[in-house]
């Protein structure tokens, strides 16, 4: 079993920066896959980006150049770096994990945080 547990967000300005942190419980958190989602109101839930346990990363196309995900393994923490805020960024970001590769499909992770709002004023 795994628990997550996000932190970070909040409202910024746009052109603004945030960095989310997803906590992880778990012996085993290096072999997860650990990806960023995102769901504005009204909407469905988006990949934002992906870590796998090599440290290969993923990006969505509308976050490359503005967003980085890493993750410390020995903290069991995953972060996501935001630059560049603009007001479509606004969403609830969930971080998800999953024992294996990180994918763009939601259904298929085995865990989720409670998400945390992120809110860029314009």
């Amino acid at each position: 079993q795994v628990q997550l547990v996000e932190s970070g967000g909040g409202l910024v300005q746009a052109g603004g920066s945030l960095r989310l942190s997803c906590a992880a419980s778990g012996r085993t958190f290096s072999n997860y896959g650990m990806a960023w989602f995102r769901q504005p109101a009204g909407k469905t839930r988006e990949f934002v980006a992906g870590i796998n346990w090599s440290g290969t990363t993923y990006y969505a196309d509308s976050v490359k150049g503005r967003f980085t995900i890493s993750r410390d393994n020995a903290k069991n923490t995953v972060y996501l770096q935001m630059n560049n805020l603009s007001p479509a960024d606004t969403a609830v970001y969930y971080c998800a994990a999953r024992r294996s590769f990180t994918t763009t499909t939601p259904q298929q992770y085995d865990y989720w945080g409670q998400g945390t709002q992120v809110t860029v004023s314009s």
